[in-house]
């Protein structure tokens, strides 16, 4: 059972900041690479943005510039730095990880997700 709780969401103004954190914890072999996605109303599951164990960064092109994903492989935990929010930023944003069991088996783990609102 692996569990991935994420914080950090809240109301901002446009133009403003905020920073999520993730923390995944419980029978973690391997995370191969974490990352955040988003859904608003009406609207698909979409990537934000993901990085490897490696260290190698994806982006929505919507947000490239603005959003910086970082991670801490010691203690299983990944961040994304928003800056610059617009308020089609806004969404229920959800941690992902892409782990491996010592057996080879993959899985994606979710967490419960954190709302963030940009007001115009």
């Amino acid at each position: 059972q692996v569990q991935l709780v994420e914080s950090g969401g809240g109301l901002v103004q446009a133009g403003g900041s905020l920073r999520l954190s993730c923390a995944a914890s419980g029978n973690i072999f391997r995370i191969n690479a974490m990352g955040w996605y988003r859904q608003a109303p009406g609207k698909q599951r979409e990537l934000v943005a993901r990085i490897t164990r490696g260290g190698s960064t994806d982006y929505a092109d919507s947000v490239k510039g603005r959003f910086t994903i970082s991670s801490d492989n010691a203690k299983n935990m990944v961040y994304l730095q928003m800056n610059s929010l617009k308020p089609e930023d806004t969404a229920v944003y959800y941690c992902n990880a892409d782990r491996s069991t010592a057996w080879g088996e993959r899985y994606d783990d979710w967490g419960q997700g954190t709302q963030v609102t940009v007001a115009s």
